[in-house]
């Protein structure tokens, strides 16, 4: 089976709509959302919409819990807490009520494959997972994953290779999962990448060939600033899209 994997839309269509026309030529089964649908950017229910239509399932976000009411975010700065105020208001009933639905995880287990937005450890405090430390508080937890679980949240693409006691990281490229190991891996982001490459980032995994692959797709960046600008949000969220931080 091949599922198409993608994360941290954050409200960017233009990235998305790249994103799922890049897909049809993959020959995809299933596609999956591990979270932050919204927040940042200026199409908050486009984007809802076009992932509901989409994936089998869809995992909250740390994004996602502040819009739908799921979580304090008091503590995030001014101009990101004045997004999700935003989004929060601007979004359709039918998809107010998609957030408030959504899971921490998403276990499948009969391929192996499990599904979060940040750590599998601590799943409601969204922690992130971008080095070999952070993954290392997983090996407690080695037994409970699957093969591979597959993360979001940090914008990043990375790939974490885990034994009973080690961990280590590899470069983000193709692999082939090997079976005395397990993986946690990063998939990056749709629609605000942050590791200077600004095109969106969308994951393919093979479950029968315990196939993992990156993907990236240029899309029009200056549509999906102008529509942050207009929506008067922080202007830093329209300018970081084109230089991928």
């Amino acid at each position: 089976m091949r599922l198409g994997i993608l994360s941290d839309i954050h409200a960017n269509y233009e990235a998305l709509g790249a994103v799922v026309e890049a897909f049809k030529g993959e020959s995809i089964d299933r596609y999956y959302c591990l979270g932050d649908t919204v927040g940042y950017g200026g199409s908050p229910n486009e984007c809802a919409d076009l992932v509901r239509d989409l994936v089998v399932a869809t995992i909250l976000g740390n994004h996602d819990a502040a819009v739908a009411g799921r979580m304090d975010y008091s503590y995030y700065y001014e101009a990101a807490r004045h997004a999700l105020d935003l989004h929060a208001q601007l979004l359709s009933d039918e998809n107010m009520r998609w957030l408030k639905g959504l899971p921490y995880q998403l276990k499948l287990d009969e391929i192996g494959v499990h599904l979060c937005h940040g750590s599998p450890v601590r799943l409601e405090e969204f922690e992130y997972i971008f080095a070999p430390e952070q993954a290392r508080e997983c090996l407690p937890l080695y037994d409970e994953l699957g093969h591979i679980t597959l993360i979001g949240h940090s914008h990043l693409c990375k790939v974490f290779a885990l034994t009973p006691t080690t961990v280590e990281e590899l470069p983000p490229i193709d692999f082939e999962l090997q079976a005395d190991r397990k993986y946690i891996v990063s998939v990056g982001s749709v629609g605000q990448p942050r590791d200077y490459d600004n095109r969106a980032s969308y994951t393919v995994y093979d479950s029968d060939k315990k196939r993992f692959e990156f993907k990236r797709i240029e899309y029009d960046i200056e549509t999906a600033a102008d529509k942050v600008l207009r929506a008067k949000l922080e202007r830093n969220f329209a300018h970081r899209l084109f230089i991928g931080v």
